[in-house]
């Protein structure tokens, strides 16, 4: 099956970096949408993109960052209500385990491992050289930082962010709109 052509929604940073995972996996990227941020590559805002770019014809990755993660949730849902698909992009270099799901728009990147039985939600970004283990799950729109370990049997919370190099202990929740400090252990 064709992929569709690919809007990233945000073009600062984080969209040149989800830019980049798009190409790594074989996308045709059509541009960035942005409502704050005219500049280079950016087709206009969302207003205006829905209109020349059909659900059809594009899907949506979602670049923008965690500064706002209830912010961030609102615009996937805007985004889905226009009949959009969320694009998830797992870079050909991260092992995804035949028997991981993976919800549409989440962005697993390079040399993170997903191991058996977990599930990645809808919009959760799982950054390089992280390890979600077995039986967990990071609901949607949750952020996992470079090297971060998840053990098995946990699970993360929607919209939450954990950083860089820390760990969540084996059989562990941690509640939605958590913040996990980088370097520290979750128990």
């Amino acid at each position: 099956m064709k992929k569709k052509k690919l809007l990233i929604y945000g073009s600062q940073d984080f969209g040149w970096t989800v830019r980049q995972i798009a190409l790594d996996s074989g996308y045709t990227i059509a541009g960035f949408i942005d409502d704050i941020h005219p500049g280079d590559g950016v087709l206009g805002d969302f207003s205006k993109v829905k209109e020349s770019h059909s659900p059809e014809e594009y899907e949506v990755a979602m670049a923008i960052g965690y500064g706002n993660l209830k912010a961030r949730s609102k615009v996937l849902e805007r985004v889905k209500e226009y009949g959009y698909t969320l694009a998830a992009l797992i870079h050909p270099k991260a092992y995804v385990c035949s028997t991981a799901t993976i919800e549409d728009g989440a962005i697993i990147m390079n040399n993170a491992v997903i191991d058996m039985r977990t599930r990645i939600g809808e919009g959760a970004v799982v950054w390089p050289g992280v390890v979600v283990n077995h039986d967990s799950v990071v609901e949607g729109n949750t952020f996992i930082s470079p090297n971060a370990t998840i053990c098995g049997h946990c699970i993360i919370g929607r919209n939450c962010f954990v950083g860089a190099g820390s760990v969540v202990a084996d059989h562990r929740i941690v509640p939605p709109e958590s913040f996990v400090k980088a370097g520290s252990v979750f128990v």
